[in-house]
């Protein structure tokens, strides 16, 4: 480890908006002859989700859970206290890394982490932090590819199996296969309409049936749920189509890529129960037309469906083929364009008012108002900037607030601006600026309101003009400050 690795606060990036690679088992990296890692405490059965290094005091509030917390101990004071922060932040493990500070890993943090349960690394001084976070990374990068081949056989698989005569009791078989469970295709009143794989047991039968009742049967509820019972891991996905149907999954193990496999399988068995898939294309082919005839968006709009519409954006997913179908099917709606917002991997969808949309696991939506065919485009443009206040506050969605010009603007973006804008300018000046555009520029009424005399308002204002660089007789400039005053 180099002196610099010691040195450096912080060096991990923003957790990305979309969802990282699978985690790592920590009995892997230590499997790495070539880093020299030794384990000291706590189990090597622990998942790591990515590396960070920091020398804080306190490395808590720079923690998102599930790190590998890398330090040379440069401000380690209380063992004990560290430990105990490090296990609140829901950090997955700790390593140190000996010298330059320490030439042994402190037994204080050993019995530290022995009690706290929190398995802890000793790193040897010829092994850099940043070789140990590679070798994570190219763990991940391993059992991500070992991922999509996985979901790309699945996928295949699920495929030639809706080829078949038989096509819906196929499907069912194909994923219980993949899954090494059982699969069910339960109708609206609850019960089976079909099951392929191996029998679970009676409680196990019972809790996915429970499971699949609160999926897709009421206006709002969840598009897909989980849960444990009868010593299986359980799953459950609403079907699109209105019909009532739900798809219910049961395996003694549930591994990362298990819910797009049984995405890829909802989205078949949508297409393959849907009792008006004809009338559908048909009336979404007849909008196509009109358009390119030259019919008026709204008029060609009304063509599916008599509206109010929601617009919505989306970035995430899983970066299979499916992905934007699978949350078509999930969000009730077959008006998806997988290439609809100007940034990359973006998806926009077109849902009729009355389907709610809630959060989709692995997906970021922004969600504009119900609207008329009209106004479809300013739906639109209130998607977006739905999506990126989402991204932002890293919140799986972001609907629309209607809260008249000031909405329109990013509240960071604008924060930051006014910052510069009114950088210049000490409290004084900021506040007397502040009254005075409030009163629309009268210095008597300004100086009552602050109990200055009007010439302290005159020179405090001109003084504003100078060190702004800007005409305050000018309308414009006095909206821009009053909008950063406010932003501020």
């Amino acid at each position: 480890m180099s002196p610099q690795d010691a040195q450096e606060p912080t060096s991990t990036p923003p957790a990305p908006p979309t969802p990282p690679a699978p985690p790592v088992s920590l009995a892997a990296l230590l499997g790495r002859r070539d880093l020299g890692l030794r384990l000291l405490a706590g189990p090597e059965d622990t998942a790591i989700h990515w590396v960070h290094t920091s020398e804080m005091a306190d490395p808590y509030p720079y923690l998102l859970g599930g790190e590998l917390l890398m330090t040379a101990g440069v401000q380690l004071t209380d063992p004990a206290r560290y430990v105990e922060r490090v296990v609140e932040a829901g950090a997955a493990a700790l390593g140190f890394g000996v010298t330059p500070v320490y030439d042994t890993v402190p037994a204080e943090l050993v019995s530290a982490c022995a009690r706290q349960g929190l398995p802890l690394l000793e790193v040897p001084p010829r092994t850099p932090f940043t070789a140990v976070a590679r070798a994570v990374w190219r763990l991940m990068a391993e059992a991500r590819h070992r991922e999509l081949r996985r979901v790309t056989e699945a996928q295949q698989s699920l495929a030639t199996a809706a080829a078949r005569p038989a096509p819906v009791p196929a499907v069912l078989g194909a994923l219980a296969s993949r899954l090494g469970g059982r699969a069910v295709l339960y109708a609206a009143d609850g019960t089976a309409y079909a099951a392929a794989g191996r029998e679970v047991g009676a409680e196990a039968e019972a809790a996915l049936r429970d499971l699949a009742a609160v999926v897709g049967r009421r206006p709002g509820g969840p598009a897909s749920a989980s849960g444990d019972g009868g010593g299986m891991r359980l799953a459950a996905y609403a079907l699109g189509g209105g019909e009532g149907l739900a798809l219910g999954v049961a395996a003694e193990r549930r591994e990362s890529a298990d819910h797009t496999i049984a995405g890829v399988a909802v989205v078949l068995l949508s297409l393959l129960t849907a009792p008006h898939r004809g009338a559908d294309v048909s009336a979404r082919d007849a909008a196509l037309v009109r358009l390119l005839l030259g019919a008026p968006p709204a008029e060609a709009a009304s063509t599916l469906g008599p509206g109010p519409w929601t617009v919505v954006h989306a970035r995430g997913g899983d970066g299979t083929p499916f992905a934007a179908v699978s949350l078509a099917a999930a969000l009730g709606t077959p008006l998806v364009d997988a290439g609809g917002t100007p940034e990359a991997g973006g998806v926009r969808l077109l849902v009729p008012a009355g389907s709610p949309v809630t959060a989709q696991q692995g997906w970021t939506l922004g969600v504009s108002s119900p609207v008329d065919a009209r106004d479809l485009a300013a739906a639109d443009a209130q998607a977006a900037r739905a999506l990126r206040r989402a991204e932002a506050a890293r919140t799986p969605l972001a609907r629309h607030r209607p809260a008249g010009f000031g909405a329109l603007m990013d509240r960071e973006e604008a924060a930051a601006y006014a910052r510069t804008l009114l950088e210049p300018l000490t409290e004084p000046l900021t506040e007397t600026l502040r009254t005075w555009l409030s009163l629309h520029g009268s210095w008597d009424r300004t100086a009552v309101a602050m109990d200055i005399h009007r010439n302290t308002v005159r020179q405090r204002i001109a003084r504003c003009a100078t060190l702004l660089d800007m005409d305050l007789d000018d309308a414009d400039v006095r909206m821009e400050l009053w909008l950063a005053l406010r932003s501020r």
